[in-house]
Parts: structure tokens; sequence; C-alpha cells
């Protein structure tokens, strides 16, 4: 029975792995520009990771028991470098879509911005 609750809890911890790829898809295909749809999605790879980690010790209660207990630890662990995955993925997004201060100028008023490769000008 604890072998069976062991292998449950294994598929509990790395639920999160199989979902990264179609989030990762739908991030690409949502662009780099600030957008509902682009920005829904970074607030969703944002909240599930952190509301899993916030949950790990409820995700796992109902497998742990006294054959378990020792071996649930790095069932846990994994679970949590799963989550931590799942939330590089939103950073790696937020990164692209230009919201991470990066530069100098975003944490110093007094350095100048940074001047753009090329600029759009639309044509009326």
């Amino acid at each position: 029975m604890d072998t069976l609750k062991l292998k449950k809890a294994w598929e509990v911890a790395l639920a999160p792995v199989k979902q990264l790829p179609m989030t990762a898809i739908m991030m690409y295909m949502s662009g780099n520009s600030l957008q509902i749809f682009s920005i829904m999605m970074v607030v969703m790879a944002f909240k599930n990771p952190l509301m899993g980690l916030m949950a790990t010790n409820q995700a796992f209660e109902r497998f742990e028991s006294e054959g378990t207990r020792g071996k649930l630890g790095v069932v846990k662990l994994a679970y949590v470098a799963c989550q931590v995955i799942a939330l590089a993925l939103g950073i790696w997004k937020i990164n692209g879509m230009g919201l991470l201060p990066t530069t100098r100028s975003d944490w110093l008023a007094w350095e100048t911005a940074r001047d753009p490769l090329e600029r759009a000008i639309p044509a009326f």
C-alpha cells in the first residue's frame, strides 16, 4: 500500500512539469507585446506556481503514513523544483516582454535611458 501511495505522490509531484510544454507554446504564440492575452498568460504563469508552492503540504497530506514519511521528503523536493521551473518560465516571459528592470537606468533616476537600436514610425 505504501508503494502505491508513493507512486501516486510522484504523479502529483511531476504534474507541473507535464503542463510546461503547453504553457511555453502558449507564451511563445502570444508574443512579447503588451496585450491582454499576454498579460493574462504572465499572471497565470506566476499565480499557479506560487499557489502550488504555498499548498505543497496540502497536496501531499493524503499520501502521508508511517511507511512513506521518510520517502515523501524527496517527492516534495521534486514538486518544489517543478514549481520553480514553472516560475522561471514566467520570469522568462516577463523578460521577453521587457518588463524586468535590467539596466542601470531602470533603477537610478540620474541615469539616462538607453537609446533604442531602431524606431518604428507609423505611416498614416
